[in-house]
């Protein structure tokens, strides 16, 4: 009984947990989505038809994008445990047998480019978040409308600003707050619908048609913003890894989807009964008295939608560095017992810079509104891509199934992508900038690193080759008293630093690691699994870490593991040393110099290996060696 009552105890805590960070986003849609329906950049005309049409649009998307689509189906494509695009393309390219490669390289092309395009999404969601719950001030006077940009500057400068204390001795209170949001804006709704309860025959689908038949092609561009309540919906299976499918479906279907519905039929209600409610309809909803108290709570839950998108954003950036699409960075651990609480200075900075920079040249959420969604509609259009071939390859599911399934999603997928496409000219554009120049960057690290490794690893010398040439000539090599730990990239060849270090200080500790860190194309790896050590004679072994791409490196983690397996090694007595390469662009095949130039700009100013993988800097010992790329 005890048993079953802290089991309980435990789901709803991971409920109200999520409620705190997976639907901050999809949650603070109905501040801006139904108005920019009727006063966006292709407004509809304020007629009864038109307001069952755009809420039966929104019962329906709701319904197959997020229920049926994410909740029902995308969940199920869980890497370990762990979501999100990467790890969906991981576990896309899983089962590599038989697979054509331009079908690989079209996964990877596919899962790298919609993860660039969330950075675009962390920049805009911020924005758009807070500017249209510090707006509902001007409805209650319009003597505020000179210092919504200003008080949303500062609303967001601190909300970065904060980001490097971490969240996790906030984290108890997201959850309360944004449920208090969800219960809020529901009663909001009800109230409103009861003044005009024929809306809720909305749920008709026949309203949806009618509203294509009747509107054409202007119907089509409304899809745009219609797609505005479906924006979080990648939040719903990135952040799996952190509460699991069972709660992310149990806060879904319990609490966020009925709460948004009531309200997004109460805002048609109102404007069933209140035309002039247009200019802002989630603020009209609101009695006077209850204003000033709603603009302050859906402050806070903005803040929150926006503090789970900058997180997610420093968890995409971390799963890309392991998974090495991007360079190095310092990556700061906030909580000591949450693993997922990280802070990364250089993404958080340029968030921030790039978020207030469309505050003040878009100037509200309407012209905002406009740039939002290119981005996810994108890469829902992607996961659609990425879950066919994981249906197909990996659940083994029958080719008729998946046709059926995904060919229903990419009928609204499309539609979508297709409406949003329409709002590239009006800031739609941004986004898609940002999303392309991140996928620069990823493609670049990577052929980089593979041109560096190609150029390390030609004619290098296998380790055991080395160690047996050292036991035949004894007298010609020094042994020093201590412990020497060699970071090596490759599993069988002997670690460059090694070979420098033997050349030009003539000598070998008593006792040689080969440290290699290997990233598996998994979220996590057991501790059981993690370290594994060969003793290959004459004082030497060779260490192999194996890490997932949602871990971080820890030396002193390796070391740890595996002393009793044989390496019996403190961190205090031994000296690291590794490679530092100094690369130089040359006109040599491989990569466009221009591209050369971002790589050896990205590889200057990676984090160093000591503070990547956790190393003591006393303890560290760099050789250099120069790269022509």
């Amino acid at each position: 009984m005890s048993t079953n009552g802290s089991t309980s105890k435990l789901q709803h805590g991971l409920i109200l947990g999520a409620l705190g960070v997976v639907y901050g986003d999809i949650g603070t849609s109905p501040l801006y989505a139904v108005r920019e329906c009727f006063g966006g950049t292709h407004p509809l005309p304020l007629e009864p038809a038109n307001v069952y049409g755009v809420l039966s649009l929104i019962f329906w998307a709701l319904t197959l994008v997020i229920c049926i689509k994410y909740v029902g189906v995308v969940l199920r494509a869980d890497n370990r445990g762990e979501g999100g695009i990467l790890a969906l393309m991981v576990l896309a390219l899983a089962r590599r047998e038989g697979q054509q490669r331009h079908l690989q390289a079209l996964v990877v092309i596919l899962g790298l480019f919609g993860a660039a395009l969330l950075y675009g999404d962390g920049v805009i969601t911020p924005a758009i978040s807070v500017l249209s719950a510090i707006e509902g001030l001007e409805v209650a006077t319009p003597l505020f409308s000179p210092y919504i940009v200003p008080l949303t500057l500062v609303v967001l400068v601190i909300l970065f600003l904060f980001q490097r204390f971490g969240t996790a001795h906030l984290g108890f209170i997201f959850g309360p707050i944004v449920l208090v949001w969800f219960a809020s804006i529901a009663i909001l709704g009800v109230v409103a619908i009861y003044q005009a309860p024929s809306i809720l025959a909305a749920i008709n689908p026949w309203y949806g048609i009618r509203f294509f038949l009747h509107n054409g092609t202007l119907g089509f561009m409304a899809l745009g913003a219609v797609f505005l309540v479906v924006t979080g919906g990648e939040a719903l299976y990135a952040d799996m890894g952190h509460f699991g499918k069972h709660p992310i479906r149990h806060g879904w279907f319990a609490i966020v989807l009925p709460a948004l519905l009531l309200n997004y039929f109460g805002q048609g209600a109102m404007l069933l009964t209140n035309p002039e409610a247009v200019d802002n309809p989630f603020y009209h909803l609101a009695p006077r008295w209850a204003l000033y108290p709603l603009v302050v709570l859906a402050t806070m839950a903005t803040i929150i939608a926006s503090q789970a998108v900058i997180s997610g954003a420093f968890s995409l950036t971390r799963q890309a560095v392991m998974l090495d699409y991007l360079p190095r960075t310092t990556i700061t651990h906030t909580s000591a017992r949450e693993i997922g609480q990280i802070y990364i200075p250089v993404v958080n900075w340029l968030l921030l810079i790039a978020t207030l920079g469309l505050v003040i040249g878009f100037g509200s959420s309407t012209n905002l509104a406009a740039a939002y969604g290119v981005a996810v509609t994108t890469t829902m259009l992607f996961t659609t891509f990425l879950v066919s071939v994981v249906a197909r390859r990996v659940w083994q599911w029958p080719r008729w199934l998946v046709v059926l399934v995904i060919g229903a999603f990419l009928i609204f997928d499309v539609s979508f992508f297709g409406a949003a496409m329409m709002k590239v000219t009006h800031g739609g554009w941004f986004p898609l900038l940002v999303g392309a120049g991140v996928y620069l960057m990823m493609t670049t690290w990577r052929r980089g690193r593979e041109l560096v490794r190609q150029k390390l690893d030609f004619a290098m010398l296998p380790l055991e080759s080395f160690i047996k040439s050292i036991m035949e000539h004894p007298g010609d090599v020094a042994r020093v008293r201590g412990v020497g730990i060699f970071m090596a990239g490759s599993l069988q060849v002997t670690p460059r630093p090694l070979l420098h270090n033997l050349k030009y200080n003539k000598v070998l500790h008593d006792v040689v690691g080969v440290l290699t860190i290997v990233i598996e194309d998994v979220s996590h790896i057991g501790k059981q699994d993690k370290v594994k050590v060969e003793n290959l004679g004459h004082g030497f072994y060779r260490v192999v870490a194996r890490y997932g791409f949602m871990e971080s490196p820890d030396a002193i983690e390796v070391l740890e593991l595996a002393r009793p397996l044989g390496f019996d090694v403190r961190i205090d007595q031994a000296a690291f040393f590794v490679g530092r390469e100094s690369l130089k662009s040359t006109a040599k095949p491989g990569m466009a110099r221009w591209r050369e130039r971002i790589f050896v700009f990205l590889s200057r100013n990676a984090a160093n290996a000591s503070s990547f993988f956790d190393i003591p800097p006393r303890q560290v010992v760099e050789l250099g060696v120069q790269v022509e790329i």
